[in-house]
């Protein structure tokens, strides 16, 4: 036999296959349809059926029957253009109080895990507020050296009583006012800052009381509204 000759036996039997493949495809797609049956009432007091979705029932359920006539699905009415969109934002609105609801599993779930015990939790906030009250010491400390330098400066001052100061020393008690009033600003600033922290810790410590007590993760409502305690 030619070469030529047993490509096209090849040919042929690869066609044969896909031909067969086909049929198989369609014979199963038809086995299926058959076997399925559309039925519902058209609201004139008609039942229905076909072998397919019936179009007089397209704004209603129909019923999936098997061949048997037994229940197999129910398919839901279509939905017009302003029903679709109500649809679609339930299910954007589900699902994104599903994900809120994970997150705040997973947020409970690291909390315990932070924070296994109320010590813990304590020791955590003391370590929150150290650096605070690190800096808060330092601009105190600041603050008396600048004092001690401004009273050396008023006392270089009564020399000049009912004169015209110097620049240079009028510029020097101006700048020592100034960072003065610099530091007390921090002072202030980092005191606020330990108040928040201090109040977040609370609420967050109210959290955990109820979580180590048994109440289910993600079921507590959120500690605070305006953040977190710090990390």
């Amino acid at each position: 036999m030619r070469v030529a000759d047993i490509i096209g036996v090849d040919r042929m039997r690869s066609w044969g296959l896909a031909l067969l493949s086909a049929s198989a495809i369609l014979g199963a797609n038809s086995a299926w349809a058959a076997s399925t049956i559309y039925s519902c009432d058209d609201g004139k007091g008609h039942k229905l059926t076909s072998d397919r979705p019936i179009q007089e029932c397209l704004d209603r359920e129909q019923r999936l029957l098997n061949k048997d006539g037994s229940h197999r699905d129910t398919v839901p009415p279509r939905m017009n253009a302003e029903e679709q969109a109500v649809f679609e934002e339930q299910q954007r609105v589900k699902q994104a109080q599903e994900a809120a609801r994970k997150d705040a599993v997973r947020r409970d779930r690291n909390l315990m895990l932070r924070f296994p015990n109320e010590a813990a939790h304590n020791k955590g906030r003391v370590a929150a507020l150290d650096d605070l009250r690190k800096a808060i010491a330092i601009s105190e400390k600041r603050v008396a050296e600048l004092q001690a330098d401004r009273k050396t400066l008023m006392t270089e001052a009564e020399f000049f009583k009912g004169k015209s100061m110097p620049f240079k020393l009028r510029s020097r008690i101006e700048d020592n006012e100034a960072t003065q009033q610099a530091q007390r600003d921090i002072i202030a600033n980092q005191k606020a800052e330990m108040v928040r922290i201090n109040a977040l810790y609370d609420a967050e410590l109210a959290r955990l009381r109820r979580l180590w007590a048994g109440a289910p993760l993600g079921s507590v409502p959120p500690a605070v509204a305006s953040g977190t305690a710090p990390r």
